[in-house]
């Protein structure tokens, strides 16, 4: 393969796939992500070339752009890892670029790679899913762009599920009145998750009703539900955050 669309994972290097670390090893140049953790970039080899293209607040790179660097650097026949954060087809573009690669004519592949909007609960002690306590869950991007449709939050609160979502501190005030109106109790138990699987993971706790005055930065993953007021890590993992 001449591209490969790699999922870089949470951030904790231990949790990389072994095809993805194998790919990384034997890469020529790698395009990659601003939340790839540092122990994942500590993999690449230091002859191999980097191109960060990740979109930091204020600085955003062009998605087509990133798409047609992809095709440019395919076209020369190098071996190029799309280094991504998380899972590249879990709100990654990972699907533009796949399209794009593929009306150029480009080999490519897509490794996956594990989401945060289930390693970030795990990591929290927050089981997404428990028998008696939630059925299932729902992924949801709190970020939209100009002229996108807004996500129907009051439609989301009647589900009954666990709601996860990622790229949603910005709004998460506006989020939480409409979860509300919707039908969601205001006591309903949240966890926020900053930095999950890292030295730097945190994690928040709060109701439904303080979620907009919480102190929350980002990136971080935010679960909404009854799961969240679990926590369910073992005791050496809390003595680690304590």
């Amino acid at each position: 393969m001449t591209v490969s669309l790699v999922g870089a994972g949470p951030g904790d290097p231990d949790l990389l796939t072994m095809k993805a670390a194998r790919l990384l090893a034997d890469a020529e140049i790698v395009v990659h992500d601003a939340l790839v953790g540092d122990g994942v970039m500590a993999l690449i080899p230091e002859h191999v070339e980097r191109i960060d293209v990740g979109k930091r607040v204020g600085q955003p790179v062009p998605q087509d752009m990133i798409s047609t660097l992809l095709v440019e650097l395919g076209k020369q026949g190098k071996r190029v890892v799309r280094l991504k954060g998380g899972d590249p087809f879990v709100f990654g573009r990972g699907g533009e670029e796949a399209i794009a690669l593929h009306e150029a004519g480009i080999d490519y592949e897509i490794v996956p790679g594990i989401t945060s909007s289930i390693a970030a609960p795990a990591a929290a002690g927050v089981p997404v899913t428990h028998r008696g306590v939630s059925a299932g869950f729902t992924v949801v991007t709190g970020h939209r762009r100009p002229g996108e449709p807004d996500i129907d939050w009051r439609s989301l609160a009647k589900v009954g599920a666990t709601i996860v979502i990622l790229m949603g501190v910005t709004h998460r005030s506006a989020i939480a009145d409409e979860l509300i109106a919707g039908g969601l109790a205001p006591d309903t138990p949240v966890a926020a998750v900053r930095f999950a699987t890292t030295e730097q993971e945190h994690v928040l706790r709060c109701d439904l009703a303080q979620l907009g005055g919480a102190d929350i930065e980002s990136p971080a993953t935010i679960v909404v539900g009854a799961v969240a007021a679990l926590d369910l890590r073992s005791v050496a993992a809390l003595a680690t955050t304590a």
